[in-house]
Formats: structure tokens, C-alpha cells, sequence
């Protein structure tokens, strides 16, 4: 996996990459095999969700860099925005 966002950005065009935001809540959820991890930012409304194999530390009230793109899940059959991100960097 890239490490670089710049590259990330160069390869997709819709990703977007923000530097020293903070984490307003964090909570880890197990799903299946992997840990689903869900971040609150900021001056924002929508969650921040990736899958990692394990627990991190929690990043409540940490600025973080994010890399990520916007997509949409089904909430109970009601089509909601959630940031999926790629790349979490503790700043």
C-alpha cells in the first residue's frame, strides 16, 4: 500500500487528502474477522470509517491526516454519505 498521498491523489481523481484534523470520537466496532473503526471530525457531519485487523489506541481528541473518499451505505435502507478513508496519520 501507498504511504504517500500525494500519489494517492495522483492515481484518484475523487479522493481527497486533509492534514491536521481532529478526532471528535472515536469507536471500534469487531466485524467479522476485522475491527471497523469510525471517526467523528471535527466541522463535520459524516462518519469516517475503516477496517483494520486489530484495536488502535483511540484517536479521540488526536489531530489526524486523512486520506479518503466520499461513498454512500445503506442505513436501513436509507442511502447515507460516509467518508471511507484509506490512508490515518497521527500528527
Amino acid at each position: 500500500m501507498q504511504s504517500d498521498p500525494k500519489a494517492l491523489l495522483d492515481k484518484h481523481a475523487d479522493m481527497i487528502h486533509s492534514d491536521a484534523l481532529k478526532v471528535k470520537s472515536h469507536v471500534q466496532r469487531p466485524q467479522d474477522d476485522w475491527v471497523l473503526h469510525t471517526l467523528m471530525i471535527e466541522g463535520y457531519d459524516v462518519p469516517f470509517r475503516f477496517k483494520r485487523q486489530g484495536k488502535y489506541r483511540t484517536l479521540k481528541g488526536a489531530r489526524v491526516n486523512l486520506t479518503y473518499y466520499p461513498t454512500q451505505e445503506s442505513v436501513a435502507g436509507i442511502p447515507m454519505e460516509v467518508m471511507k478513508v484509506v490512508r490515518v496519520k497521527r500528527t
